[in-house]
């Protein structure tokens, strides 16, 4: 099979590269080359900016594809560019949506590829959910070989994930763990969340290239695994060796505090999620994900703990935290006295 990749070095991508390296796949890369560092051997390295279409469509203007993937395109422009550009040059094109384009708040707590797409509480959700508009459309009407691939959280060894954290990445509520700083976990912590590792995201989407039966349709990859945040900051406590000192902030209060988790909370996160991926196992009868999240989360602090380039402090974010809490517990004793 071969394949070009626009980006091809973030969390999800990373693997998949890996992966069908190892399966003997010819893969090349379109990007910028910023962290093309630490590519795998194999690669076929396509350096340019994919916004630059002149130079793109020159570089690619001898070249066809089995499958072509854009995993950086946010906006329905980039769509509409992708399509000027690919149109004719390839059997499958695969989009990477979002599965925060279901329907939120849900009517119904588990999710098929059949939910709704509708999202008014985060513009990020409704370009992904205008995005697949778009080549559903081209679909129908032109052909183009598309498929929809909607991702929820997945995660891999540089980066813990989390619910509640600041611009600069999630160190610094590790950090505050092993401070026995009280940390934040939005709402009371029992809604449901599914994390998936990117080692097995990529095993499903694998599946999901040159699958006749993937065209023309829109597929989510996830763990079969669910759980609650409360269980989620207490495994990565767990695998820090500290007792969780964690503190519950109402989801709409921390977006009163801070916009930015309007979208991310609201829109997302504070919500209750079960993936039903049965049409995945369909598609990919041998798909199943094998990295149990307490499994997945210790790989990543023990990686993280041993690579300090990943240890990204964040002051203001800190400093947030802080002031969060201690507003609450201000608040909490005016009204006891």
């Amino acid at each position: 099979m071969k394949a070009l990749f626009i980006g091809g070095t973030g969390t999800i991508s990373s693997a998949i590269t890996s992966q069908l390296l190892e399966q003997g796949h010819e893969l090349y890369l379109l990007n910028r080359g910023n962290r093309n560092t630490a590519l795998p051997t194999g690669v076929n390295v396509i350096q340019a900016d994919i916004n630059n279409e002149e130079q793109v469509a020159k570089l690619i203007e001898h070249l066809e594809f089995d499958v072509v993937v854009d995993f950086i395109a946010f906006e329905l422009a980039q769509l509409e560019r992708d399509y000027r550009l690919f149109n004719g040059k390839t059997k499958q094109f695969i989009f990477i949506s979002s599965a925060s384009a279901y329907q939120t708040p849900l009517s119904d707590y588990r999710i098929t590829e059949g939910t709704p797409l509708s999202n008014p509480y985060w513009e990020y959700s409704r370009n992904k959910i205008a995005c697949e508009e778009y080549l559903v459309k081209q679909y129908r009407d032109n052909g183009f070989p598309i498929t929809i691939i909607r991702p929820s959280h997945t995660y891999d060894e540089r980066s813990i994930p989390l619910g509640v954290h600041g611009r600069k990445g999630s160190w610094q509520v590790a950090k505050r763990m092993l401070e026995n700083k009280p940390v934040i976990i939005h709402g009371d912590g029992t809604s449901l969340w599914t994390m998936t590792h990117n080692s097995d995201f990529a095993k499903g989407f694998i599946g999901l290239m040159g699958n006749i039966h993937a065209i023309g349709e829109a597929v989510h990859i996830t763990s079969d695994e669910t759980v609650t945040w409360n269980q989620i900051y207490e495994i990565i406590a767990d695998s820090l060796g500290v007792k969780l000192n964690s503190v519950h902030v109402a989801s709409s209060f921390l977006a009163e505090c801070d916009e930015e988790f309007s979208g991310g909370l609201l829109g997302d996160k504070a919500n209750s999620v079960v993936f039903d991926n049965s049409k995945l196992k369909r598609l990919v009868p041998e798909f199943v994900a094998t990295t149990r999240l307490d499994q997945g989360i210790k790989q990543t602090i023990e990686y993280i703990l041993a690579h300090p380039e990943h240890q990204t402090e964040d002051p203001e974010f800190d400093s947030w935290c802080d002031k969060v809490i201690g507003a609450l517990n201000a608040a909490a004793e005016s009204i006891k006295n």
